[in-house]
């Protein structure tokens, strides 16, 4: 009862407050001298009693009875509170056909109503019934203000995507968007609403050619650029419109770093760097970009360039924190949500975010005396296995590999997960300290802890090849494609280990090309069909495909394939400039030194 109660209460309130500001509308009336009547509200007494009944029943489990009860207070009083209200008690009963009802009733009450409109779409669309939706789309349309009309006309197809047949989709955005497409405030949202419905058909080419008319259009608008960058990897020819408008003196900041997180999914860091770098002379001031530069120079193994970036993030920070302000979103530091009570606050985990870059830069110049300082920063309880498994990484690099595997064996477990993640932590220090073998353990452990967990059979397959068990590896690998089909690194890797191996090479090309189609652009797959171009004896075509492969993301080992198709190709002097270029990124790797030895080359 006092639940019920205080749901009408809440309910009344809503009511009341719309009362208030219909009365506030209401134009005063000319003075007179005589005193005016009292302003009554649209609450009475067989209102609340009747609320509060509707309220009750839908306590005590007779959702129809409330539904019926407030939807006719609703018809009354025409107030929008009661509609909604109508239509959730609906929608929690999952009486689809109620809550459509209730906003048919709700626009014939409000007939220029946006909310009521908007409420009817979702329903029709959550319940599949598109051959309903042309009539309120084109009245929703009509009746949004100008200045709001670009926006939803560019988010129709977002709106309509839970829809099971795109193509279907497709119709009714081009008839809804058709009275739009020629005048000059909205053709170019037209053309985008109608190019992201064709490609959420699977029709890119469509996609990309409105998105090019649009750019044509009005060439300074953002919108055909966005279009362009979701298109990117489907049509890497679509990125023209991207670069062609950041050229353009009043591109926006906001376009520049949404081109930055596209170039960092497609794993091109070198250049989502140069994008940042730029971003960071518009807006110097903006710490979110210095912390992803800094994050990215590091992924570039770029000590020096990262730990600037990430000081000057701090400073940054200190001085937000200083005017009260926040230090950077919680997505700048690649944090993900928590509702834990002891989860920081966004800029908190900007800050600590920073603090284990910086930690991970010291280690990286060998500097283990600097990693602790930054670690001994951090106090965030979400932190502690990532905290600690870079504490054991410095160890492991000191040799002392029993303390390093001890200190994560010690983290708490405070969720089910984490003793999954405790696993992976302790195989990734083993690896990094080149002890196969024992990750290798580590992991076949967890993989009978965890059965077929694709993710941790693809880390026991890399390290079953790193020990020389090639069958297991093939065969982990072949269990992770069973297990997801869509898994682009396995498809690639056992791509790669036939064609490093000269084995079934039209196999290795055919599972690297598939990888390539699920994950396309990615450097690293570029780099292995190159390779295996090489082994199959298409030079031409193999240093095409490395030269992108480098050209995206300049890694050791993609820079010890493209030096080698260089060399054999008698072009020696560039060779040695990447391969030299490749060693000042990690003069360690084993690629390259078996590459250079293998060659006898001395750089």
């Amino acid at each position: 009862m006092r639940r019920a109660l205080v749901a009408a209460v809440t309910l009344l309130a809503g009511v009341a407050q719309a009362g208030v500001v219909q009365a506030a509308a209401t134009p005063l009336p000319p003075p007179t001298t005589e005193p005016a009547p009292p302003l009554n509200s649209a609450l009475d007494a067989p209102l609340i009693y009747q609320l509060l009944i509707g309220e009750i029943e839908l306590r005590a489990g007779e959702a129809g009875t409330a539904y019926e009860v407030i939807l006719d207070a609703a018809r009354r009083t025409r107030d929008e509170t009661l509609f909604r209200r109508a239509v959730d008690i609906a929608l929690g009963a999952h009486a689809g056909e109620q809550a459509l009802a209730a906003t048919r009733a709700w626009r014939t009450a409000q007939p220029q109503s946006l909310d009521a409109l908007r409420a009817q779409l979702q329903i029709l669309v959550a319940m599949n019934r598109p051959g309903d939706l042309a009539e309120p789309l084109r009245t929703l349309l009509a009746l949004t203000p100008e200045a709001e009309l670009g926006a939803t006309l560019a988010a129709l197809p977002r709106f309509l995507q839970r829809l099971p047949d795109a193509r279907q989709t497709v119709q009714l955005v081009d008839d809804a968007v058709r009275p739009y497409r020629d005048r000059a405030a909205t053709q170019v949202p037209a053309r985008i609403a109608l190019g992201r419905a064709w490609l959420a058909a699977k029709d890119p080419a469509r996609a990309l050619a409105l998105a090019r008319e649009a750019a044509v259009l009005e060439p300074t608008a953002p919108g055909p650029a966005l279009l362009g960058m979701e298109l990117m990897q489907e049509r890497p020819e679509a990125e023209a419109l991207v670069t062609g408008y950041l050229t353009q003196p009043a591109a926006e900041v906001a376009m520049r770093l949404a081109y930055v997180r596209a170039l960092t999914d497609a794993q091109r860091y070198a250049q989502a760097v140069d994008q940042l770098e730029i971003a960071t002379r518009q807006q110097p001031d903006d710490a979110a970009p210095w912390l992803t530069l800094g994050a990215l120079q590091l992924e570039l193994r770029h000590a020096k360039e990262g730990e600037a970036a990430l000081l000057h993030y701090l400073q940054l920070a200190d001085r937000s924190r200083a005017a009260g302000e926040p230090a950077a979103p919680a997505s700048a530091a690649g944090e993900g949500e928590g509702d834990d009570e002891a989860t920081p606050p966004p800029a908190d985990r900007g800050l600590v975010q920073a603090w284990l870059l910086l930690a991970q830069a010291a280690e990286q110049r060998g500097d283990y005396a600097g990693a602790e300082k930054w670690l001994t920063r951090i106090d965030d309880p979400q932190r502690a296995l990532e905290v600690q498994t870079r504490r054991a990484s410095i160890l492991a690099r000191q040799g002392r590999i029993g303390e390093a595997r001890d200190l994560i064996h010690r983290v708490p477990e405070r969720r089910p997960e984490d003793a999954r993640a405790k696993l992976l932590a302790e195989a990734g220090v083993l690896r990094e300290a080149k002890r196969w073998r024992d990750a290798h353990d580590v992991l076949a452990t967890a993989n009978q802890r965890f059965p077929d967990d694709a993710d941790l059979l693809y880390e026991q397959a890399m390290l079953a090849e790193k020990i020389d068990h090639m069958d297991e590896m093939e065969k982990l690998l072949r269990r992770v494609i069973a297990l997801k089909p869509d898994n682009a690194q396995a498809h690639n890797a056992l791509g790669y280990s036939l064609a490093d191996r000269r084995q079934r090479l039209p196999e290795a090309r055919t599972l690297i090309e598939r990888a390539l189609e699920l994950a396309p652009g990615d450097p690293f797959i570029t780099d292995s069909l190159g390779w295996v171009e090489y082994r199959m004896g298409n030079r031409s075509e193999a240093l095409r495909l490395l030269r992108a492969a480098w050209s995206a993301r300049p890694d050791t080992e993609i820079g010890a394939h493209l030096g080698e198709v260089l060399w054999t190709l008698d072009q020696k002097d560039e060779a040695r400039r990447v391969w030299r270029d490749a060693r000042t990124r990690d003069s360690g790797n084993e690629v390259l030194r078996e590459t250079l030895a293998r060659l006898r080359v001395e750089l």
